[in-house]
């Protein structure tokens, strides 16, 4: 190991990724890349249902509780997050999603200058290898491989024909001109396998001999020199060592890394700081403020037909053939993403665009890592794209090994809470439908018996969970309490950046994967831009 490079990037996940590739491509310049999990060794990881597999688990998953929430009737969640190369985009569902344009700018609005979405369509288009081939919205040479989902099942099918009777379009193309739609998701996979940011943008670079990746090497803590980033302290398999940079360090963490180290490194909350004696660096209140996810009410439906995944992988025989399906074509359940049906649609609450998101699954389980319910039954979560409930993450202590507080405040507007009500109204709106209705025997969750609103508001704080998509710790802006500003630099030090989900001044209306990748590219152009 070489002690002194030109770049240390801290995480080796959806953004950390894009930046060892990029930054090391010409070879003019020394590159370090510190994960704290292992290489991504594990099987489960390249087979695109394998997220049931390392999702909860410590080899591959930071396995995040959350605060008790009021909001959620006083439960606390699992908020995974990957711990292994390619980060969480090893253990996602695999899902497309580049959000709405109206996202991008707004964040211009906010006065993120160059982040409209005319800014950054280039970056997911660079990111982007689209199996459809490239066109005025997507990439064809790009890293990342996009392709249509192969596993299909009539009553997905028969749930899309549901939604458009409820006035939503069908479409087959979220990412392009408009996101309002329903239709089948596109996958970050490839023949079969899952294409993380390791797979894509590692794999190819690995080699090179001015990168170094090291896994297993947990940062705790960045060190500066007269507000001057200049090293980064992390543990080797549990022993203490330190990498030295000459240029900069950018800080890919992720929503609850990302603010977690820069508190433990004497950047953030002064009085949180002072309170677990910790020198500070800056004073920076806004350092894990913002935090925003969104939040799924999984609404499940007992169905009256046996065509659900519950039956398809009812007993040992049905699994081994879906196994040996998998071994032999790349195909079968085993191919499938965490879900199959996407629907963006307005409720009544919404304005010009959509306000809710739809997951639909042909099957039912309690959660991801636990088994299929014994009975025919479907899934439809449902969530609100933009929630207005703002969390915060803080140190618990100045352990670098101890998690942080997560504290989501879930449904702690007026608009959130409405959201949450009218979204279980559409649902069973579809599900009424002349497509739908022959399929449905009974309404499991929500509570069937759950009629007012305020019976459904109880009914969404039960059956309420994470969907994955925490962001906004390090908050991107021009103004005053901004975390990093529009070039992404840690305000009032130098030599560090953040690139991540964590710098989003506001949440995209859709899964968070690829805006993180397209995060990533943009932040490399911008450092490569001024080499």
């Amino acid at each position: 190991m070489t002690d002194t490079v030109d770049y240390i990037v801290i995480g080796a996940g959806s953004a950390g990724c894009v930046f060892a590739n990029r930054l090391s491509a010409d070879g003019k310049h020394q590159v370090a890349l510190l994960e704290a999990g292992p290489t991504d060794w594990n099987p489960w990881i390249h087979v695109p249902v394998g997220y049931f597999k390392t999702m909860h688990q410590p080899g591959t998953d930071w396995c995040y509780t959350t605060q008790a929430d009021p909001g959620i009737n006083g439960r606390s969640l699992k908020w995974p997050r990957g711990r292994v190369l390619g980060g969480s985009s090893s253990i996602n569902g695999l899902l497309y999603v580049r959000g709405q344009r109206q996202d991008y700018d707004r964040w211009a609005e906010l006065g993120c200058s160059g982040w409209s979405y005319k800014d950054v369509l280039p970056y997911f288009k660079k990111a982007e290898n689209q199996s459809r081939g490239g066109d005025e919205y997507h990439g064809g040479d790009g890293p990342l491989r996009v392709s249509d989902m192969s596993f299909k099942r009539s009553i997905c099918d028969d749930f899309i024909n549901g939604v458009v009777e409820t006035g939503t379009p069908a479409s087959d193309d979220i990412n392009g001109y408009d996101q309002e739609g329903v239709g089948y998701f596109q996958l970050t996979a490839h023949k079969g396998k899952r294409c993380s940011t390791a797979v894509a943008y590692l794999k190819p670079a690995r080699k090179r001999s001015n990168l170094q990746i090291l896994t297993n090497s947990q940062a705790t803590k960045i060190l500066f020199e007269n507000q001057t980033a200049t090293s980064v302290e992390f543990t080797k398999k549990g022993k203490p060592a330190i990498l030295h940079a000459k240029k900069e360090i950018i800080l890919c963490g992720g929503a609850i890394n990302s603010p977690q180290l820069l508190q433990l490194s004497g950047v953030g909350p002064s009085e949180l700081l002072k309170q677990h004696g910790i020198d500070v660096i800056v004073d920076s209140p806004d350092v894990g403020e913002n935090l925003q996810d969104h939040l799924q009410l999984r609404t499940v439906y007992k169905t009256t037909k046996p065509n659900t995944l519950n039956d398809e992988l009812s007993n040992v025989f049905q699994k081994a053939k879906a196994g040996i399906e998998y071994i032999l074509n790349r195909s079968g359940p085993l191919s499938m993403a965490a879900s199959q049906v996407y629907a963006f649609c307005r409720t009544k609450l919404a304005n010009e665009r959509p306000d809710i998101q739809y997951h639909f699954q042909p099957l039912s389980a309690d959660s991801p890592g636990e088994g299929l319910h014994p009975f025919s039954a479907i899934t439809a979560s449902v969530c609100q794209l933009r929630p207005e409930s703002r969390g915060h993450i803080k140190i618990q202590s100045a352990d670098p090994l101890q998690h942080p507080l997560i504290t989501p405040n879930y449904l702690s507007t007026d608009l959130d809470r409405q959201t949450a009500v009218e979204s279980i109204k559409h649902v069973r709106k579809v599900m009424a439908t002349t497509a739908m209705r022959p399929h449905i025997a009974s309404e499991l969750l929500p509570d069937s018996a759950a009629q007012t609103d305020e019976e459904l508001l109880q009914q969404a704080r039960e059956i309420a969970n994470t969907i994955y998509h925490p962001t906004s710790t390090c908050r991107m802006g021009s103004d005053s309490n901004a975390v990093v500003d529009v070039q992404l630099r840690v305000n009032k030090v130098k030599n560090l950046r953040i690139a991540d989900a964590s710098i989003m001044p506001e949440i995209v209306s859709g899964n968070t994967n690829a805006p993180t990748i397209m995060i990533g590219e943009k932040a490399a152009d911008m450092i490569l831009n001024q080499a």
